[in-house]
């Protein structure tokens, strides 16, 4: 009998094939889930990860996205500054339209400071409250005996002055300088409606008024023939003197005289 063949152990023999054996997953300790948790929040999900990480741990979102940039200022925004172009393009047509803007600017501040000026002032007059101011001189271009130019600055609306004809003028004279708000008249002889239907009335009135400077302001009055206050704004300033010119009589006949009783001025407090 022959003796069995010994097998050399180098040699590659063929095998069969067998099932896959996979490997046991790892179960991590506590401690070490929480050494992977310590660090910053996830953005996406807020989980916790480590400081050298650069992607989430459990949804593999970016941990340092890439920083927004500044916003621009507003008048980066406005042409011509919106354009980001390379260094000097550009820069000569900027410079006008900037220039362009200032001189539009200085030009309608200088045309328009009148008009600004003026509304200005009406804003104050209305906002402001209007004090009375008394004359301290009062001249009559001629008056009729018992009724002088005075009594249209006494206060009392049953007293008038009595001028001569149409045209018959009153100045008055003011101590300093001040803003005119509002001048009412009390046309006629008085308040009284027997009274006032006794003597002619002037139905316009010439309101000459004149500055500190000498400039003067000429306003053309329509009164009511009816008695009582009538008011008329101004809104003057730096007024010195004051002028009035009766026009237009009604109901001037023999014995009958062109009367005014009283005129009141206010100022600006």
């Amino acid at each position: 009998m022959d003796p069995a063949p010994t097998r050399d152990p180098d040699a590659i023999v063929p095998v069969l094939p067998a099932k896959a054996v996979a490997p046991r997953p790892v179960v991590r300790s506590q401690a070490a889930e929480e050494d992977e948790g310590s660090g910053r929040p996830c953005p996406a999900c807020g989980t916790l990860n480590r400081p050298e990480r650069k992607f989430c741990r459990r949804c593999a979102a970016e941990l340092r996205p890439a920083q927004k940039a500044a916003p621009l200022p507003w008048w980066r925004t406005v042409w011509p500054f919106r354009r980001r172009a390379r260094a000097g393009s550009g820069r000569g047509v900027r410079f006008l339209v900037i220039l362009a803007v200032v001189i539009a600017l200085c030009a309608g501040g200088i045309f328009l400071l009148p008009a600004g000026r003026a509304l200005y002032e009406d804003v104050r007059d209305k906002l402001g409250k209007a004090e009375p101011i008394t004359p301290v001189k009062v001249e009559a271009s001629g008056s009729l005996p018992g009724h002088p130019a005075t009594k249209t600055t006494d206060g009392l609306n049953n007293k008038y002055w009595a001028a001569p004809g149409p045209g018959a003028s009153l100045t008055y004279t003011f101590r300093k300088p001040f803003r005119l708000v509002d001048v009412i008249i009390t046309n006629g002889a008085s308040t009284s409606p027997e009274a006032y239907a006794r003597q002619a009335r002037a139905l316009q009135v010439d309101l000459e008024v004149t500055a500190e400077d000498g400039t003067k302001e000429l306003k053309e009055v329509t009164l009511s023939d009816k008695p009582g206050c009538q008011t008329i704004q101004s809104g003057i300033s730096d007024v010195k003197t004051i002028r009035l010119t009766l026009k237009s009589p009604v109901d001037l006949s023999k014995g009958r005289h062109l009367a005014l009783a009283e005129v009141e001025f206010f100022q600006r407090g």
